[in-house]
């Protein structure tokens, strides 16, 4: 293998030597373009497995899956490491190896609310532990706070001064006490069991709640507070006082609200007060910015053009179900509530992506925290409405398939918008309280593409897209990409060596 020398090499972790794999990892990859050096992509993400079509490096992710790695193709990420390592222990040239990134952590403040650090400091023995028995340390409470610099706990004679557990001989406390990362790395455990005073909590009360399902916090929770309380966990765990070796499974860091491409500052002068948003613009038109503008694990520039077209856009919700949504209703009550089997083009087309959305919202706000899309798939349902306005009032589109439509937008929006929402929700004549009303569900069925354009390759490169309808079986959408007049002049002289087909995705075909 060839051997080269980077600045960014950190020495003291691990052997001081790494292999490069700069199609996954960011440095690398600027390394090897800086140089000339060959970039191979062995991780694609799930979607790109599927479809064929390489992701845009340098692909950093922790779930893809290996790809152009012999025996380990298919493999996850997670899965791949205990392979290779078992691998290479079993062939003789590696193992596996622990390497340790936490380093000396100083827990020592100069402050009077913190845990005590049970030491003692006697002229004889030296540094000694507080006996097990005469534990915890308890902080006194006739402490004065001053400005005087070091620990409180020093101006405190009844504290300070102890005997020797070891020689009886005059003694001197610690003075320091914990950082406040100390407390916050174990809290959550005693939470489960605050009033518990012969042990820090009962192991089957915090077996029972841990670990946490979800945990949401800034970015720099994941460097301090979090690194500390994992250590913690695992600490206890060795103890025997909990079975779980993580706090919590599954972390969410948020991004930030910045203005003019910057962290909000008095100083900078770009503060956006959200009082005054909610003020000028109201609660669900603040809420639903900050929640469209940027994915949630993204920084949000601020833009005041931003709210106001939110607020235009729940304008128009608002226009519209005030307008149709009680004559809907009515209607639907006159006439049969069922549909017809063989709706209008323009009332299926409005089944169609009302069901679409349902099915869209609910991936992306419960398994994704994609908020930002749910918003722009409801938006979307708006405008269909906003379409098919004049079907509605033409009567192509029945009075029952209205009702449901803005009902379900209703609901849909309640997250997002819940003053709005509820409004609106009278409006349909609902006498059910919003919150307590069952979340849509969308049929498959209905929301099924009736034709689906498909893209077509050659060699992993868009040649054209071809329609057909939905439910085509491979060889009717094998005739049709091949008929394509763009994929025939690509393909002219050359041999088919293999057709990829993912069905109603993509058909590539592989020449030479």
């Amino acid at each position: 293998l060839p051997i080269w020398v980077a600045n960014y090499i950190v020495m003291d972790y691990g052997t001081g030597a790494i292999m490069s794999v700069p199609a996954h990892d960011e440095r690398d990859f600027e390394f090897a373009t800086k140089y000339g050096l060959p970039i191979t992509p062995v991780i694609y993400p799930p979607e790109a497995v599927e479809s064929g079509v390489a992701p845009q490096l340098p692909f950093v992710a922790e779930d893809g899956i290996l790809v152009f790695s012999r025996n380990f193709n298919g493999c996850t990420c997670e899965n791949a490491q205990r392979a290779m390592a078992e691998f290479a222990e079993k062939n003789g040239f590696g193992k596996a190896t622990i390497t340790y990134r936490l380093k000396d952590w100083g827990v020592s403040r100069q402050r009077y609310w913190g845990t005590p650090i049970p030491m003692i400091y006697c002229d004889v023995d030296g540094i000694v532990p507080v006996p097990e028995e005469q534990l915890p340390v308890l902080l006194p409470e006739n402490v004065q706070i001053t400005l005087a610099g070091g620990s409180p706990l020093g101006q405190v004679p009844e504290f300070l001064n102890v005997a020797c557990p070891r020689c009886g001989r005059p003694a001197r406390r610690e003075t320091d006490t914990m950082d406040t990362f100390v407390d916050s790395s174990w809290y959550f455990y005693r939470y489960t069991d605050a009033q518990n005073a012969q042990a820090p909590f009962d192991s089957q009360i915090a077996n029972y709640w841990f670990p946490i399902d979800q945990y949401i916090g800034g970015v720099e929770h994941a460097i301090l507070h979090l690194i500390y309380s994992r250590f913690w966990t695992k600490v206890m765990r060795d103890m025997g006082l909990i079975r779980n070796d993580e706090p919590v499974e599954r972390l969410f860091t948020q991004g930030m609200v910045i203005k003019d491409g910057a962290k909000m500052s008095k100083s900078l002068g770009n503060v956006v007060s959200p009082d005054d948003m909610v003020a000028r613009y109201g609660a669900d038109a603040a809420r639903l910015y900050s929640l469209f503008a940027a994915p949630p694990d993204r920084d949000l520039d601020w833009q005041d053009t931003g709210i106001e077209g939110i607020q235009r856009f729940l304008g128009r919700v608002y226009r519209f179900v005030s307008k149709h949504g009680r004559i809907a209703i009515e209607r639907a009550s006159q006439d049969d509530a069922c549909l017809p089997a063989n709706l209008a083009p323009q009332a299926r087309s409005l089944q169609r992506k009302l069901h679409q959305t349902i099915k869209r919202v609910s991936d992306d706000f419960q398994g994704r925290w994609h908020f930002n899309t749910c918003i722009a798939a409801i938006m979307e349902l708006v405008n269909e409405l906003y379409a098919a306005e004049e079907a509605v009032a033409a009567g192509s589109v029945p009075a029952a398939l209205m009702s449901d439509v803005q009902r379900d937008l209703v609901r849909l929006l309640a997250p997002f918008a819940p003053y709005l929402a509820h409004e609106l929700w009278e409006v349909l004549g609902e006498k059910q309280n919003l919150l307590r009303a069952p979340w849509p569900q969308y049929d498959p069925e209905l929301a099924r593409e009736d034709e689906l354009e498909i893209p077509v390759q050659i060699n992993g490169k868009l040649r054209s897209r071809i329609t057909v309808a939905a439910g085509s079986d491979e060889a009717v959408v094998r005739e049709a990409a091949a008929a394509d007049e763009k994929v025939k002049a690509g393909m002219d002289g050359k041999q088919i060596v293999k057709v990829i087909i993912v069905p109603g995705k993509l058909v590539n075909f592989v020449v030479r």
